[in-house]
């Protein structure tokens, strides 16, 4: 599994570009994002080439941040490559609680970043079904 950074956001201008600045000065890599908001704040989930320097940079600017393992599994990059995978996890019963993708050239497969109830299931799910499951180092180097 991977480890994400979540930063709870303030909903105004400016915010997200100073929490990205924080993290490139830092010389942190950001491999792929999300953001998601309400009226009064968002929240911002990332994976960062390397989690442990992203997260002592956003401290020490008074940023709170927090670390989640995530799974990281690769889907094929074509139309409907990720309902495939979201219908092997459906089958098995696994709720998704949140998810996004990347990917790194065109034509090859997605990665899906994962946030679902039952970790250990869905690998174990995933590996019966031979869907990949990238390592942290085959995630942070991409």
């Amino acid at each position: 599994m991977v480890r994400q950074i979540s930063v709870f956001l303030e909903n105004k201008s400016g915010r997200l570009a100073e929490i990205t600045r924080i993290i490139g000065e830092a010389g942190v890599n950001i491999r792929a994002l999300s953001v998601a908001d309400t009226s009064d704040f968002g929240v911002l989930r990332f994976i960062a080439s390397d989690t442990d320097k992203a997260l002592e940079a956003l401290k020490a600017a008074g940023v709170t941040a927090t670390a989640t393992r995530v799974i990281a599994a690769e889907a094929p990059d074509r139309p409907g490559g990720l309902a495939s995978l979201l219908q092997v996890l459906s089958d098995n019963g696994v709720n998704v609680e949140y998810l996004y993708a990347f990917f790194h050239k065109s034509g090859q497969n997605a990665v899906v970043i994962l946030r679902v109830e039952d970790k250990e299931k869905t690998l174990d799910i995933f590996e019966k079904n031979g869907i990949k499951v990238l390592t942290p180092e085959e995630v942070y180097t991409v």
